[in-house]
């Protein structure tokens, strides 16, 4: 990347519990940038609410771009080649696909781009992403809007955990021996970022799918 596309070169990242944080990431200019590709997404896919094998609604809403998109409902937890409303997904936002390049240093790029809004009271309960067909390949999680605090447990579910603020323009990795370790969003700082109009977070995931 060069100067002036609104994202630094790797740096020393903080690490708990295996997982690589790059605070600050993006800077006010990437993140912007960033937010406007990811609107052209959703006109493209629309935000829609997913709900458990339970039945019960997620308070997150979500789309995806690239050649799946992940979904969820009574069938279960899947990656899918169309949204639920049968359209293809679009591509996945250039400037995510820049940050992958960069942290990850891999040529092998993701095949979704996950897109989860965090709304008033939205929050993800503990849970690891093994929808996957390959652990070796890394997660890319990328912040923008409103702060949240992010836990992370162990690979095994159960037993103590850690927590920290993620704040707008932040980049985590899950990989290695982290790359299955149990993480959710505990809750939102609502009124922390001004970077979304309407308030929220949104949080793009980026993963290697087959």
């Amino acid at each position: 990347m060069s100067e002036g596309d609104g994202a630094k070169r790797p740096g020393h990242a903080m690490v708990v519990r295996g997982v690589e944080v790059f605070p600050g990431w993006l800077d006010p200019e990437g993140q912007r940038a960033m937010v406007d590709e990811v609107r052209a997404v959703v006109a493209a896919a629309p935000l829609f609410q997913p709900e458990t094998r339970r039945g019960r609604k997620m308070s997150v809403r979500m789309t995806s771009a690239g050649r799946f998109g992940w979904v969820s409902d009574r069938r279960g937890y899947r990656y899918e080649p169309r949204h639920p409303s049968g359209v293809g997904w679009p591509p996945i936002p250039a400037s995510a696909l820049a940050v992958w390049d960069a942290v990850t240093g891999l040529d092998r790029r993701p095949d979704c781009c996950l897109v989860n809004y965090y709304g008033e009271g939205a929050k993800m309960g503990m849970h690891q992403d093994r929808d996957e067909a390959d652990f070796r390949w890394p997660v890319v999680s990328i912040s923008l809007g409103d702060a949240a605090r992010f836990r992370i447990g162990r690979v095994e579910r159960g037993g103590p955990t850690e927590s920290l603020w993620l704040n707008s323009g932040d980049v985590l990795v899950m990989g290695g021996a982290a790359r299955l370790v149990h993480h959710g969003i505990d809750r939102v700082r609502a009124g922390s970022s001004s970077l979304l109009a309407g308030g929220g977070r949104i949080n793009l995931t980026l993963r290697v799918v087959d």
